[in-house]
């Protein structure tokens, strides 16, 4: 991540500013080029969500390769009638975690990988603090060899806050509230990625809404699997265009040709 922690305002990823580096090189050739850049995938929450189910798919997800993915789940919304619900639940299985050595096969989740990501995991934690927000679990390395981070949920966040902002690219899980379903699809569209999105409902009409609502290009309703061979993987916005599988993963691999021929 390039930013600086005293500058409130929305800093790309550097997976970003790479693809947007490749696109202007493949612009001065003419070539055509599929970007699968970054994410900072928003969850949403709403009131008639099963939350138990909602938590074990999340968890599975959101540490999943120690949360370095570019579909993490990363900023959940929650609605304020399930909220702390939510949230102890969600502390409750990040605790339960077996955090180890990643050959070892009672480990749950492992290290990141680089040194470099625990000093950025603290920029996330120290900025959150200083805010107000409330760290339900985790919320720092874990001593030792390697580069551990704690899985960390925190609440209670404003949409400004730094891990809000830029996608943390690590276990750490951040919590806010909601109370309007359009409310919450127009902070979740906030930001100029649009890679993958999540949400959780019992309701038909909800689920339409969010659908047709979110800017993304990959969403999970009531799962978190959205990558399959056949089906196609990309983004919109500064998460990329163009796809990987499916049959729309082959488009940038054809050349489209009309032939007109008159007797």
């Amino acid at each position: 991540l390039i930013a600086d922690p005293t500058i409130r305002k929305i800093s790309f990823t550097g997976s970003t500013r790479i693809g947007q580096h490749l696109a202007v090189q493949a612009a001065q050739h003419a070539k055509p080029a599929t970007l699968e850049l970054g994410g900072h995938a928003p969850v949403l929450i709403f009131d008639d969500a099963d939350v138990d189910f909602a938590v074990s798919q999340l968890v599975a997800s959101k540490y999943r390769n120690a949360g370095q993915t570019c579909i993490s789940p990363t900023r959940f919304f929650v609605h304020d009638c399930v909220y702390t619900q939510f949230v102890e639940a969600l502390a409750a299985s990040s605790r339960a975690l077996r955090v180890g050595d990643g050959m070892s096969e009672t480990t749950q989740m492992g290290p990141l990988f680089h040194q470099r990501r625990l000093p950025e995991m603290e920029l996330f934690m120290d900025d959150a603090v200083s805010r107000g927000a409330r760290v339900v679990c985790g919320g720092g390395a874990r001593s030792g060899k390697g580069y551990f981070w704690e899985p960390t949920v925190v609440c209670d966040l404003e949409d400004d806050a730094r891990i809000m902002q830029i996608e943390p690219f690590g276990p750490i899980a951040a919590v806010t509230r909601f109370s309007k379903v359009d409310d919450a699809i127009a902070r979740a569209n906030s930001l100029p990625f649009g890679l993958g999105a999540y949400a959780f409902t019992r309701s038909l009409r909800t689920s339409n809404q969010v659908a047709q609502g979110l800017e993304a290009g990959m969403i999970g309703i009531n799962t978190c699997k959205i990558a399959y061979a056949e089906t196609p993987f990309g983004g919109v916005k500064q998460s990329g265009h163009g796809s990987e599988g499916g049959t729309e993963g082959l488009d940038a691999y054809l050349v489209t040709k009309s032939v007109s021929i008159a007797n």
